[in-house]
């Protein structure tokens, strides 16, 4: 597949819910940016507008959530683990934490239990950059690198942790286990609490359209319960994106009865954030009744939105995307651009007073990728 051609595959969701079932949202709980807001280092991080991106889409305006600075560390991600710890030390004190990642969630699990001081094991998949190991090492994690996906780093972490007693802190549920989880992607909705006051203080409006990153659906599902809750019915369209080669999501809505599937893809992508092969068990019910569409993206999508968001314009200023970060951008730009796609562009309100929201999730965490990719270093 060249990365020349880009290629997409898009399905409407046939099982959207104007009215979601309130059964599908969580227990009232703490406010997790009651939390964030303690946590040393934390600022909101910033909004930005992209106003020649907009008019070069036809679009009204074009805002960007850049989670690139969040605490230091390159990524949304961790705000779940801080969170996940904290109510975890609620119950008692676990003396090693562990999970599966792709590098993002494991990094901020990792500082989250440095700050604690408490073991942190996290369990990688083969093809991890050295550059995220080494983040995670940084961060006093002992890194295990397993050969194979990362649905194989999530059991073998699970089967480790069952056998020696230690306490798992993943952001994807299965069988089993559910509650943390769900910790962890309510926590993600202090980016949208925080999008929200900026765009009141900037005088916008609410975002009619949100592109949302999707791997296992913490991010999609994050956003789909923010939007819900605060809007209802006047929710903004909302529309995930993944990867064509770890396109779950997207295989299961188009399954019959909307039930998880797991991708046919390859998982061989460079957005390794959403390099997953399955989605998470607690996040998906909610998705398949709220999201309203599924969008999967070849990799040259993501490239580009990297090289785009790089460059910068003389009214847009220059954003530092990695792969997986630059992916909402990339969902925009094939909705925009492919001629199988006009008739979605119509559906989404995709017009010349639209106002889109997307999040940039990370940073460059893999320096020579972002090299190779955008020609200059981050």
């Amino acid at each position: 597949m060249s990365l020349d051609t880009p290629r997409v595959r898009f399905a409407r969701n046939p099982f959207y819910q104007v009215e979601v079932p309130a059964g599908l949202f969580p227990a009232p709980d703490e406010d997790p940016l009651a939390f964030h807001r303690l946590l040393p280092g934390y600022t909101p991080t910033p909004l930005v507008p992209l106003p020649a991106l907009a008019a070069e889409l036809g679009l009204g305006e074009v805002w960007l959530k850049d989670e690139s600075r969040r605490f230091g560390l390159g990524a949304f991600k961790a705000l779940g683990g801080s969170y996940a710890l904290h109510r975890l030390l609620e119950r008692g004190r676990p003396s090693t934490v562990a999970t599966a990642t792709a590098g993002n969630h494991g990094r901020g699990v990792a500082w989250a239990a440095r700050m604690l001081g408490l073991r942190a094991v996290i369990f990688v998949p083969g093809h991890t950059v050295p550059a995220r190991i080494e983040a995670l090492r940084r961060e006093g994690a002992e890194v295990v690198v397993v050969e194979g996906t990362y649905d194989d780093a999530l059991s073998t972490a699970a089967e480790e942790s069952a056998a020696r007693g230690w306490q798992v802190v993943s952001d994807t549920a299965y069988p089993g286990y559910t509650e943390i989880p769900r910790w962890i992607m309510t926590a993600y909705t202090t980016l949208f609490v925080e999008a929200t006051a900026e765009l009141a203080a900037c005088g916008a409006g609410e975002p009619e359209l949100v592109l949302l990153q999707a791997g296992v659906g913490g991010l999609a599902w994050a956003g789909t319960f923010f939007y819900v809750r605060r809007a209802g019915r006047q929710r903004p369209r909302l529309v995930a994106v993944e990867p064509l080669e770890a396109d779950c999501l997207l295989e299961s809505i188009t399954s019959p009865g909307g039930e998880m599937r797991t991708t046919r893809g390859q998982l061989r992508t460079i957005m390794a954030g959403l390099d997953a092969g399955t989605p998470s068990l607690v996040a998906w019910p909610l998705i398949r009744a709220g999201m309203d569409a599924f969008l999967a993206i070849d990799d040259g999508y993501a490239e580009e939105a990297m090289r785009r968001l790089h460059a910068g314009g003389e009214k847009d200023p220059r954003v530092v995307a990695g792969e997986s970060g630059a992916a909402g951008l990339a969902g925009l730009l094939a909705l925009c651009r492919e001629p199988s796609l006009a008739e979605a562009r119509r559906e989404l309100g995709r017009g010349p007073a639209a106002r889109v929201l997307l999040v940039s999730t990370e940073g460059a965490t893999d320096p020579a990728s972002y090299r190779r990719i955008v020609g200059a270093a981050p």
